[in-house]
């Protein structure tokens, strides 16, 4: 049964790996352009995230697991160079997490905080709060390099990683360890789940209050240009944090269940297996999927993606063309 698991580990892992790369590398292109629509802070912050999950993909899909299954012995697992590898996989997964939080607090102030739109929401304030951000992350994770050890010495040069035992028993890795699960993934879980509900809150009362200063009714249901408008600004922001949340929810219910509940992941049965494993699975499914939800509530992305695939086809008529003539 375990080895079945891995083998589907294996395939899934690869396939993710030969979608998600493209995916992501097509919405920073297509975003980067500004010709979406979307304001400067939206696009930056859609820009960020998308190259956060790139990351992802590369250092935990690609170079943890995919080389991994199919070159067991290749120089990335030399004990230095997955050390690096293995400590980058935190960094750019908390700063593909956070950057989503910082999304839907942009997208909560602009929808529910008019006073603080105007000098919040702005692409020099968005610029800032990602950079400082993934500054602040990335050295967040800087000391995990020094927790692995060599796993085996093979001809005088070390290869694997290995925990060292004092990051299970020291006070100052055993509380790293604990502020980094706190980090990620219970605080943004609980703060993307909370601006959603607050911003559902507003949006309702909102529009309430709209219909009843219109003059609308139930029986006369003129449209309000301003109602749309906010129902479309939220539309991007639901879709978003909410794959975020039902992605990651399988993650932090076995992530409780081992620290809350006390339980070793490695005596886990079959099925708390294959429950532990599939949560990772739907997690690291969250970094490819929103092109696909851009795709799906962006007019102008569908239609920039397009062109961007009738061009090259385009030249390529245009050459054959010329080569006959």
């Amino acid at each position: 049964m375990y080895e079945l698991i891995h083998r589907i580990l294996k395939i899934y892992y690869t396939t993710l790996a030969i979608i998600g790369v493209p995916v992501n590398l097509v919405a920073i292109l297509i975003l980067s352009r500004g010709k979406c629509g979307l304001s400067t802070c939206t696009t930056r912050y859609l820009v960020a995230m998308a190259a956060a999950d790139l990351l992802v993909i590369v250092t935990d899909m690609i170079l943890n697991r995919v080389i991994y299954y199919y070159f067991p012995f290749s120089f990335l697992r030399i004990t230095p160079v997955c050390s690096v590898i293995l400590t980058l996989i935190p960094a750019a997964t908390d700063c593909s997490v956070w950057f989503t939080v910082t999304f839907t607090f942009d997208r909560f102030v602009a929808i529910c905080c008019q006073n603080m739109k105007t000098k919040y929401c702005t692409g020099k304030t968005a610029t800032v709060v990602l950079a400082t951000t993934g500054i602040l992350f990335c050295l967040k994770n800087v000391p995990f390099y020094f927790t692995y050890d060599v796993g085996v010495i093979i001809d005088n040069v070390p290869w694997f990683c290995v925990d060292k035992p004092s990051y299970y028993t020291e006070a100052g890795w055993v509380g790293l360890n604990w502020f980094h699960k706190i980090l990620t993934p219970v605080l943004p879980f609980t703060l993307i789940m909370l601006f959603n509900v607050l911003t559902v809150r507003y949006i309702i009362v909102a529009s309430r209050a709209r219909k009843r200063l219109t003059g609308q009714s139930k029986r006369n249901n003129v449209s309000d240009p301003e109602v749309k408008s906010r129902k479309r600004s939220a539309i991007l922001l639901f879709t978003i944090s909410g794959s975020f949340i039902l992605l990651w929810l399988t993650h932090v219910i076995d992530f409780l269940y081992y620290n809350i509940g006390g339980k070793n992941p490695n005596h886990y049965n079959i099925s708390l297996y294959v429950f532990r494993r599939v949560g990772g699975m739907l997690r690291n499914l969250s970094c490819c999927t929103n092109t696909f939800i851009y795709g799906v509530t962006q007019s102008k992305f569908r239609e920039q993606f397009k062109s961007a695939v009738r061009y090259p086809v385009a030249t390529i008529i245009q050459l054959i063309k010329k080569h006959i003539n």
